[in-house]
């Protein structure tokens, strides 16, 4: 991945916000933390290689943002995430274009894999 490319993180929870931030660079990926949908989306420059976003969140979703994301035209790959064990959200966030989809807990390695397949679209 170059350099000005990054894995954009929009998570609430700080601590996993943290924790997927640290995650990542360990693994050698540029990455840059979002508290809410809308920080990201106040700076989307097109920097951005993937977006890892939990599903739910105060304001707009993660859904809600990919749909955003998609309607200016920027079809970045998107992994969401969440703790919830929801076939209908599921299929709500799959049909909005997310590549994966994880429930908390995750394993890392899954994750890493979701992100690979995603800097490689």
């Amino acid at each position: 991945m170059t350099p000005d490319r990054f894995v954009s993180i929009v998570e609430d929870d700080e601590s996993l916000r943290d924790a997927l931030l640290g995650l990542l660079r360990s693994m050698g990926y540029a990455a840059r933390g979002f508290a809410c949908a809308e920080d990201f989306l106040a700076v989307q420059d097109g920097r951005c290689g993937c977006v890892i976003t939990d599903i739910r969140m105060p304001g707009l979703s993660g859904i809600e943002m990919t749909a955003q994301l998609r309607r200016s035209g920027f079809d970045v790959p998107v992994i969401m995430i969440t703790a919830r064990d929801d076939p209908a959200l599921e299929q709500q966030a799959r049909a909005g274009g997310a590549l994966c989809i994880l429930r908390k807990p995750f394993d890392s390695e899954a994750l890493l894999d979701c992100v690979e397949r995603a800097l490689a679209a």
